[in-house]
């Protein structure tokens, strides 16, 4: 209920943004909107991640609610832009902490051999806000005011704390003698924001080469440098560089990289080929991506119970990986004669490849290590996919406007010179810059203005058709990246080493062939890091 929540305000806002730009004017910080909740969001998850090891992960994850659900409701009362972003900011928090000890509290209920089914259960959940989201923010924004698509939050929090506070176990932790990393926490925000800072506004608001992008690079290069040499040192780091000696570690992590990349540039991308390509409205844009989340949360569904019931996880991340591939491979080969049900068919089939994936990254790394590192193992593959994400939105953005101003600029030089003559000054300009959205408003305006002079409308066409052209060449080109990347995944899939799923939360008591139930009385196990584990009775 918690994840639902998140991940439903997400797509919430997002169908509200026009409306709320409206009225609140500032359409210059629109981006900004998104990028504070993703930046404080995306930073705050390894950070929640180790104190709810050291403390239990009860308490923040409500925490991580009651955040969530204050800022939802300062959202709501903005007066201004700039009190929106600041309030995302800190409703990014909340995100933060909710979705970092979410999938770590399903460690702390179930032993790994039956977490499958129930993570799967969580990636159906943002399947389902997907699905429902977009369709609830534009009834919200039609029907209400534009701030009840954050008030919504209020009631929908109040029922999941509910829940939380009078049903979810809460396990005792054993680190709560660690200390905290007052140094690696500092250090690592001062890594994360500006390189997660440098990818969302790369190519968007300043060029790849500029002063700022180079400075705020060069900036987390230095802040990694001395977040390992502090983490090597600590006593009890945030974010354990030990972890890096597994292999299932770090496949994991950069399978969950590669995942986010390549699902973020789908969501993105074919909406706008659906509106500017094949010319349907941004309702059905956004309904498009219906089939593909109903895909995923099946393959959701099926990995987890495969996988609960066989032990086998190897093999759904390799099919996961192979059928996104093939499903970005029929997406590079959309064309301005592609149809919608061509379109839904390329969806689907990524989207029951992410479905198969995603879910089960999370549970083969809590399975790896001891229950003391829960959260902190979870978190990072939490925290990997949100910056995968984030880089692999940054890069595709910059393939396809690169790629769209070069093929605009071509399709306009084949354009007879008594067409071209037509356009008044400074649009001819605007159409080779390769800046879609300012395009696709002067084509739209000039053919309704047009329409009385047939002659004019005729010629007018061709640059409409040089357009879709060109976008639909350019999106291609994200999703030959998209294969790329996909491509790599399937090969790091398969030496995913596969070890068995433990049935119990003491692997040590497992091995020797005993059981131990939390409720024994008399018994506890007692584990010493680096040390053989006692019995004691």
């Amino acid at each position: 209920m918690g994840l639902l929540l998140g991940a439903l305000d997400m797509t919430i806002v997002g169908t509200a943004m026009p409306t709320i730009i409206r009225r609140l004017g500032g359409l210059e910080h629109y981006t900004w909107v998104a990028t504070a909740y993703m930046l404080f969001s995306t930073t705050s998850i390894p950070i929640f991640g180790k104190l709810a090891d050291i403390y239990g992960r009860k308490g923040f994850f409500i925490l991580g609610i009651a955040i969530f659900l204050l800022g939802s409701a300062l959202c709501g009362f903005s007066q201004s832009m700039t009190q929106l972003i600041i309030f995302r900011a800190l409703q990014g928090i909340g995100g933060g902490s909710m979705m970092s000890n979410s999938f770590a509290l399903i460690g702390d209920i179930f032993p790994p051999a039956e977490r499958g089914k129930y993570q799967g259960l969580m990636g159906a959940a943002f399947g389902l806000a997907s699905i429902i989201g977009p369709a609830l923010g534009g009834f919200i924004t039609d029907n209400l005011n534009w701030r009840w698509v954050f008030y919504v939050n209020l009631p929908l929090g109040v029922i999941a704390l509910a829940f939380i506070v009078s049903y979810l176990p809460n396990r005792k932790t054993e680190n709560i003698n660690s200390a905290i990393d007052y140094w690696g926490v500092t250090t690592l925000i001062l890594f994360i924001f500006p390189m997660l800072l440098a990818f969302s506004l790369a190519g968007r608001d300043y060029a790849w080469g500029s002063v700022q992008i180079i400075g705020l690079l060069v900036m987390s290069a230095v802040m990694l440098a001395v977040l390992i040499i502090i983490e090597s040192k600590a006593k009890d780091p945030v974010i354990p560089l030990k972890l890096f000696k597994s292999s299932i570690f770090n496949i994991s992590v950069a399978a969950r990289f590669l995942a986010s990349a390549g699902m973020f540039g789908s969501i993105i991308f074919m909406p706008l080929f659906v509106q500017r390509v094949i010319g349907s409205s941004a309702t059905n844009a956004g309904m498009i991506m219906t089939p593909m989340m109903l895909s995923v949360v099946f393959a959701s569904i099926i990995s987890g119970q495969f996988i609960s019931r066989t032990g086998k996880y190897r093999i759904i991340a390799i099919a996961g990986f192979g059928i996104m591939a093939f499903g970005m491979f029929l997406a590079s080969r959309m064309s301005v004669s592609t149809t919608n049900s061509e379109t839904i068919r390329s969806m689907i089939v990524i989207g029951f490849g992410l479905g198969l994936t995603n879910p089960i990254l999370v549970m083969v790394v809590q399975n790896a290590f001891s229950h003391q590192q829960l959260g902190v193992v979870t978190s990072a593959v939490q925290f990997f996919g949100n910056v995968g994400a984030t880089i692999g939105m940054a890069v595709m953005g910059s393939i396809m406007n690169n790629r769209f101003a070069l093929e605009m600029a071509k399709g306009i030089q084949a354009i007879p010179a008594d067409v071209k003559a037509m356009i008044p000054p400074g649009i001819l300009e605007t159409l080779t810059s390769g800046n879609i959205q300012k395009i696709s408003e002067i084509v739209m305006n000039a053919g309704l203005s047009l329409q009385n002079n047939p002659v004019a409308s005729t010629m007018f066409k061709k640059f409409e058709s040089v357009m879709k052209g060109a976008l639909a060449n350019s999106i291609g080109g994200v999703f030959v990246f998209g294969i790329i990347i996909t491509i790599v995944g399937l090969l790091i899939s398969f030496f995913l080493k596969e070890i068995p799923l433990r049935k119990s939360f003491h692997p040590v008591l497992e091995e020797a062939g005993m059981e131990l139930a939390a409720e024994t009385p008399g018994v506890v196990a007692v584990i010493r890091p680096d040390s053989e584990p006692d019995l004691v009775d």
